[in-house]
């Protein structure tokens, strides 16, 4: 089980890397977020929450996904941070690009249930203004 989460971690890590390269530069907000929401609605993100959710009570597996998913999340933090170009030093801007990590993630956590594109695209382009405004300075 371990060996199989560890591998899962790894896909994980290569998707987003594969991905974040991909993107067209000059990086849009809105590009960086349709990046993190693919991410968040991927199967392998789907496979990752199955774990968490058996995690939640089997000690044994939360010790060998407890430090992974850590691992997991400081990367696509970094990663965002660097794609948005964040300052991360400005009051303020390290929560916000948590929250926006927090939220495509419970946009994920909606799509599980129902393919939720049209009210996903809606939110993520209104939050892209909220981070051109507030986070990059950049006017949309």
């Amino acid at each position: 089980v371990v060996a199989a989460v560890e591998h899962l971690t790894e896909v994980r890590g290569a998707e987003l890397a594969a991905a974040a390269a991909a993107v067209p530069t000059p990086r849009s907000t809105r590009a960086v977020l349709d990046l993190l929401g693919d991410h968040f609605t991927s199967p392998v993100f789907t496979a990752a929450l199955e774990l968490w959710v058996a995690a939640r009570t089997d000690a044994d597996l939360m010790a060998a996904v407890g430090p992974l998913e850590q691992k997991v999340g400081r990367e696509v933090h970094r990663l965002t941070v660097e794609l948005l170009g964040v300052d991360e030093t400005a009051p303020g801007a390290r929560e916000l690009v948590q929250a926006t990590l927090d939220l495509v993630r419970g946009l994920g956590l909606a799509n599980t249930i129902t393919d939720d594109r049209r009210r996903r695209e809606a939110i993520l382009d209104r939050w892209a203004l909220t981070l051109d405004a507030t986070l990059t300075g950049r006017t949309p």
